[in-house]
């Protein structure tokens, strides 16, 4: 090929270029005039037949010529993509006045919302909120709680430990009760909120959840006044009829213990899935604060009583509103939230 074709390869691709005036049609100039089969990309592959004295004329002619009409392809797909704008632009009517998306107001939370109503029903009975750390030691979640090192009741709580020895997770809020003690005397009564950590997930159960821990210490403390604090609080939140039982338990930091529930919602207290066909559904543990507590916290138990109780507010929640699944509050699905 000489360099002669070449340059009327050029005339002829640069001529054609100007009459596009369409995507489509420059796609077909594209596969016409640089395309594997067109007469510009068959020249490169002539040149092996061309004598050695000509090829580099050859070659670098065939390449500028392929540079050229690459740039002038570039230009035109940008000259139509502008030409198309301006159309549709000048076709086009926008209303100007019209509305706008309506942006979506944000909510609280439905764990939220409960744990809001829980510090107003205890307000109300003259407790006060006190908050504190979720990265705890073990001393403090455990031992000071009447639960040495290799305690069986230790494995009622499947722990998160940290690489740092002696660091975990909370794996409840009762780690308050000595942190209160120790930064107050009595009379004392206030409610704990915070989120515990525990490797546990079902139905009524998750790794993170919220809980609330509740203590009360004074002179004359009895189980009667426990008794009455969490079932006024129960028909606060859930109403007047509400049934409600206690039940034995055994928690290390409190003696005695007791595990209070209430009538499962979904069948009426004729046993299911949620209940465990038991018709009751747990709503928190509570006590009498063990006498080896209060001396852990500075008290002298000889001369002072407390009860103390912890709640989870999901499983209040769940209560509330007739949730089925504890894990729907964590699933980030705006069509269950915006319920609430």
């Amino acid at each position: 090929m000489a360099l002669q074709q070449l340059v009327s390869i050029q005339q002829d691709a640069l001529a054609a270029l100007e009459k596009v005036d369409h995507v489509d049609s420059l796609e077909n100039w594209r596969i016409e005039y640089l395309g594997r089969s067109s007469k510009l990309m068959g020249s490169f592959d002539q040149l092996g037949q061309l004598p050695k004295e000509e090829r580099p004329a050859i070659g670098r002619q065939a390449n500028q010529v392929k540079q050229l009409l690459e740039e002038k392809h570039a230009e035109k797909v940008e000259f139509l993509k502008q030409a198309e704008l301006q159309r549709s632009l000048e076709s086009e009517q926008f209303d100007v006045t019209l509305p706008g998306r309506r942006l979506k107001i944000g909510r609280l939370h439905p764990i939220t919302q409960t744990l809001r109503v829980i510090y107003q029903v205890f307000a109300d009975m003259g407790f006060q909120v006190y908050r504190s750390r979720e990265v705890e030691t073990d001393e403090l979640n455990f031992e000071l709680l009447n639960i040495p090192a290799h305690h069986p009741a230790r494995d009622m709580w499947d722990t998160f430990h940290t690489t740092s020895p002696g660091i975990l997770l909370r794996t409840h809020t009762s780690p308050v009760q000595v942190r209160v003690m120790e930064s107050r005397g009595p009379p004392v009564k206030v409610v704990a909120p915070g989120k515990v950590y525990r490797c546990d997930s079902d139905l009524t159960h998750t790794p993170m959840f919220n809980q609330v821990e509740g203590l009360a210490i004074e002179e004359n403390i009895t189980m009667g006044d426990l008794k009455g604090t969490l079932s006024d609080f129960a028909r606060r939140m859930f109403g007047q009829n509400v049934r409600t039982r206690f039940r034995a338990a055994h928690f290390p930091f409190t003696e005695p213990s007791a595990e209070m529930d209430v009538e499962c919602f979904l069948c009426g207290g004729q046993g299911c899935a949620v209940c465990k066909g038991t018709g009751w559904l747990e709503i928190l543990g509570c006590g009498m604060v063990h006498p080896t507590v209060l001396r852990n916290g500075g008290y002298d138990p000889q001369k002072y009583t407390g009860f103390a109780f912890g709640m989870g507010s999901e499983r209040i929640t769940m209560l509330r509103h007739h949730i089925e699944d504890i894990r729907y509050f964590w699933a980030n699905d705006l069509r269950f939230l915006e319920q609430f």
